[in-house]
Order: structure tokens, then C-alpha cells, then sequence
């Protein structure tokens, strides 16, 4: 007869409790298994008549077990007593549930316990030290009283909390108690849970719990400080939880995870995990060698599965997660350029950064004729198209979509005034993107027109007016794109300075000297150009300073050394 024994609270799937039941008792282990009283009569009458062969296998008087309900802590109590009354040899009692499944073969965790005949393994600390409650109750689920279920009954639930907090109701904690929580699932010598469950105070014990919420992760947990000689504050099942405090599922997928992780047994176990049964319960070749458990091995990968969870991937939306403007969360999967009054200044700079830096440069994504993609093309990457209408029924889709097909390949494209607006916050809160702006640059492309000088008044105003608006919800404070604007006349005094800093910043993936610059567009007569719109009653004065008498040159000469991309 083995040292260890069992308790086993099983609500469902009892075939495969049974399963793990037989495997505990091969062993020697004595399993004494709690049914459900919501499970049907007849459901389990046939249950224990398929154990009845099996002389290691008991079976408890039956309770109502509830989430967060005493009808758990109940169940524990009736099938340890039985347990302890039954088989005196049991020195340790392990508390599992149906869906828990042996991770290393059962002599293993005797041995383990055999080595540590007086240590009580039960995850146990106090409110101020717990930090995974969720829902917003610490000290008050021992204060308050909780008649109404959380799950089924949530808005009285809720509205006898405030009632308590409103009335300043509070209970009183039983005298020599300190309120201890940690995870139900618990290893307990002999000694401890006798003590827990023969106390002569346990009818006021019990009376107090009742009423406490979620009883079943606090009682042992409070009572074992009271007796217990040497607590080891932990548990030896694995159990790992979500952000919303429920547990994660173990599945046929996990099973080098749980493998890696050296822990005895595994909880919550899904039901038809076929190989994860196969592999752990009959398979001991394939059985983990024998090491201290060390669930943190694996937390790694539960924090990466729980910001997957919470945040998604940067530019991947779906529609139970949608990204938030305020949570950090990467609007799009890959950074990108766009480039501002850069076309107006230079006659060929779409195929001079093709060539500097290797991206793939577009044109005016966001025209209102179309998407000028780079190459002409019709269609992007993803079957996504150029027709304008597709593209303004949703603006930050069609970019995001645009990035995420052609992540891994840097995107940069041309955007001003003229173009569709709708997109400005979207740009300016994403932090993929790098935005660079030539402001005023518009005012040389109404220059070289051919309109007549009212309209180019007109329109020169319209876009000033349109550019100031964007510039506004660039400079928000709450911004996280990375942004730089210049004036015409800043970026004409040393143009080919600032546009190194602009392909320093997108990181071509090859190192080779930038000889070539773009070709400057011929000026001449561009500062008489803006002093007759001043002389109209037009002020253009995103563009800066500049002199009727300016003369610039059209050939923009590079640094003196040569300047290597990074």
C-alpha cells in the first residue's frame, strides 16, 4: 500500500476519471473520487459499478459543487475523511480533480513525498501578497457575505457588494484566523489535514467560509497555517490561468510543454486529448526523467500565449480584438514611410529612393482617382486593388492590409494635402510609421501650373488651410508616429543633409555609398511666385522665408564623404 493517497473531485468525463483513477491505484495509490450531485443518478450508479472491481477505488457522499460555491470545500472534506479513516498507511493526501492527468509515473511523487514526510505543499498567501485576483475583491471576499452566485445570480451579485460597501457591512474574522489564498489544488501530510478537519472549532470555521467567496482556494489555505509544521508554499499540479483568471486547457499540442515542464501532474487536461493520455498514462519509456518541478520553465511561453491573447499581432485584425489608439498596440506589422512635398520639390525622387534604399516606393497611395502603386501595378499583394472607392470605404484597412501583405519589404509612399485626409489620425498614432513632411512644398506645383493666378489663390489657400489641419493632429501630443516636418525654405537650405537623415532612418538592408541625389526642381521666380499670393491677400506661410531675389541650385550635391546607409 502506497504512502500517497488520492482525492478526486470529477464532475464529467468520467471515463476518463476512471482511467486516471486505475492508473493512480496501480501503483498502490488509494483514489477515493467525488461525483457531482448534478451529475445524474443513473450516470453515476453506472460509474461506480465499472470502479467496483477495483478495491483502491472509494467513493464519497456527494455535494452540489458551484463555482466559487462552499460545495467544493464540502467535497474535499467528505472524501479526505473517508480517505484517512479508510487507508492508515496514506501519509501525504494529493487534491485533484477529474481533468488533472499524471505527468511522471506515480512512484516518482511517493518518493518525492517520502523525502518530505512533514512538508505541506499548498500555495498559501495573504491578500496584500496575491497578485492574480481577478475581479476586484481581496480582503472584502472575507469581510462580505455572498449568498448570490457570481455566475448565475451576477447582478444581485453585484448589487449586494455595493450594498455592503454603501452600509459599511463587514464580518468579523474568526479570532487566531489570518486570511491566507492560493490554489486549490493542494498536497497535505497526515498530520495537517486530520488537524484541519477533527478541529473543535471547525463548525465555526466552516460557518465563517461558507460565506466567504470563492471558499474553496482560502480554506486550507487559511487553516493550514495553524498546524502545519512546514509549509512549502506552492503546488506540485501545474495550473496555469488567463488574463480573466480562467484555466488554460491542455491539448494534444501541448504535449512536449507539459513534457519540458518536470511537474508530477497537469491540470486542466481536455477530455479527448487522446495522445496526452496515451503518452503519460501508458507510455513510460516516453515518461519525464526525474528533476524538482519547475513550472517556470514554461511561463515564458504562457506570457507570450497571454500578450498574443491580450494584444494580438501588431497590423493582424480580427473581430473579437480590435486594436485601441491608447494601448501602445502597433496599428500595422511593419514599418513604412511616408513622404510629403517630396515629389514637388525633386523631378525623380520615387525612383532615386527606389534606388537608395531598395523599398518599394509608391506614389499617392490616397489620391482621389486612385492608388498610384509603385510600378503602375492595379493590383498589390492580397488581391488588393487601387480602385478608390474600395479604398475610402475603409482608409486605415486598406494601409493595414497594404502593410501586413508586404511585411518584411520596406513600403514608403507620397501623401499631401490633396490626397484623402480621413487617414491623418491613423497615420499619426501608428507607431510603424515614419512621416516625413516638406511643408508648404505644395505651393510649387500651383508655381509651375498653368492656372490662372485667382485659382491658384484659391487653391493655394484650400491647401494651406488642409495642411495646417493635418499638421495639428501630427503634433498631438498622444502621437506616436515618428514625425519630422521641416519648412520649403529649411529643407532647400540643405536639402541632401536632410534626406540622408530620412534614409538613415528607413535602414536599407544593404551597406553601399548614397553618390546620386534626386534632381531639384528650377525654382527661378519661386520667391516672386509667393510674394504676388502675399500681395493677393494670401499668406503662405507654411513655406517659410524666402526672398524674391532667392536663385537656387537644381542639382543637389551629396556630402562631401560619402554617406553610408545603416
Amino acid at each position: 500500500m502506497s504512502t500517497l493517497g488520492i482525492v478526486m473531485l470529477v464532475h464529467t468525463a468520467l471515463d476518463r476519471a476512471e482511467q486516471v483513477a486505475r492508473h493512480w491505484t496501480a501503483s498502490g495509490c488509494p483514489v477515493v473520487i467525488h461525483v457531482d450531485r448534478k451529475v445524474k443518478k443513473t450516470t453515476y450508479s453506472q460509474f461506480v459499478k465499472s470502479c467496483s472491481d477495483d478495491p483502491l477505488i472509494l467513493f464519497s457522499d456527494r455535494h452540489v459543487c458551484d463555482w466559487g460555491g462552499w460545495g467544493i470545500v464540502a467535497a474535499s472534506q467528505s472524501a479526505a475523511t473517508l480517505l484517512l479513516e479508510r487507508f492508515s498507511e496514506v501519509h501525504h493526501v494529493y487534491l485533484s480533480s477529474g481533468a488533472c492527468l499524471p505527468l511522471r509515473p506515480v512512484t516518482e511523487l511517493v518518493n518525492y513525498l517520502a523525502d518530505r514526510k512533514r512538508v505541506d505543499f499548498i500555495e498559501s498567501a495573504t491578500t496584500r501578497d496575491v497578485t492574480w485576483t481577478v475581479g476586484g475583491l481581496d480582503l472584502e471576499r472575507f469581510t462580505f457575505r455572498f449568498p448570490f452566485s457570481w455566475r448565475k445570480q451576477r447582478r444581485l451579485f453585484d448589487a449586494h457588494v455595493r450594498l455592503q460597501r454603501a452600509l459599511g457591512i463587514r464580518r468579523a474574522v474568526p479570532e487566531g484566523l489570518v486570511p491566507h489564498m492560493g490554489s486549490q489544488w493542494w498536497c497535505l501530510t497526515r498530520q495537517t489535514l486530520s488537524a484541519i478537519l477533527q478541529d473543535p472549532k471547525r463548525r465555526i470555521y466552516d460557518r465563517y467560509f461558507q460565506q466567504v467567496w470563492i471558499p474553496d482556494e482560502s480554506y486550507f489555505q487559511t487553516l493550514a497555517r495553524l498546524y502545519s509544521t512546514q509549509i512549502e508554499s506552492r503546488s506540485l499540479t501545474l495550473s496555469k490561468f488567463d488574463y480573466q483568471g480562467r484555466p488554460h486547457i491542455f491539448y494534444d499540442d501541448h504535449l512536449q510543454l507539459l513534457r519540458r515542464s518536470d511537474c508530477f501532474v497537469a491540470r486542466k487536461v481536455w477530455h479527448r486529448a487522446d495522445r496526452l493520455y496515451q503518452a503519460f498514462l501508458t507510455d513510460q519509456a516516453g515518461a519525464m526523467k526525474p528533476a524538482e518541478p519547475n513550472p517556470g520553465k514554461i511561463d515564458r511561453l504562457f506570457a507570450k500565449a497571454m500578450e498574443r491573447r491580450t494584444r494580438g499581432r501588431d497590423g493582424l485584425y480580427m473581430q473579437s480584438r480590435f486594436p485601441s489608439l491608447n494601448k501602445g498596440c502597433g496599428l500595422t506589422a511593419f514599418p513604412y514611410s511616408v513622404f510629403q512635398g517630396f515629389t514637388d520639390l525633386f523631378s525623380d525622387f520615387q525612383p532615386w529612393l527606389t534606388n537608395a534604399t531598395g523599398s518599394r516606393v509608391h506614389g499617392h497611395l490616397f489620391s482621389p482617382e486612385r492608388a498610384r502603386f509603385g510600378g503602375n501595378e492595379t493590383v498589390l499583394n492580397g488581391g488588393l486593388s487601387d480602385s478608390a472607392k474600395l479604398r475610402d470605404y475603409n482608409p486605415e484597412a486598406f494601409i493595414t492590409n497594404l502593410i501586413w501583405n508586404t511585411r518584411g519589404e520596406r513600403q514608403c509612399f507620397q501623401f499631401g494635402p490633396s490626397d484623402l485626409q480621413k487617414i491623418n489620425t491613423f497615420l499619426a498614432f501608428d507607431k510603424n510609421a515614419k512621416i516625413s513632411i516638406i511643408t508648404g512644398a505644395w505651393a510649387i506645383s500651383l508655381f509651375r501650373s498653368n492656372m490662372n493666378f485667382a485659382d491658384i489663390r484659391a487653391e493655394a489657400a484650400r491647401l494651406q488651410q488642409v495642411e495646417t489641419q493635418q499638421l495639428r493632429v501630427l503634433k498631438s501630443l498622444d502621437a506616436k508616429a515618428d514625425i519630422r516636418i521641416w519648412s520649403l525654405s529649411e529643407f532647400v537650405e540643405s536639402p541632401m543633409e536632410q534626406l540622408q537623415t530620412i534614409i538613415d532612418d528607413i535602414g536599407a538592408p544593404h551597406l553601399r555609398p548614397v553618390t546620386e541625389a534626386p534632381k531639384m526642381v528650377d525654382l527661378t521666380g519661386f520667391g516672386k511666385f509667393l510674394q504676388n499670393l502675399k500681395n493677393q491677400g494670401m499668406h503662405p506661410y507654411l513655406t517659410g522665408d524666402f526672398s524674391a531675389d532667392d536663385v537656387f541650385d537644381t542639382q543637389v550635391k551629396p556630402f562631401r564623404k560619402p554617406y553610408l546607409v545603416k
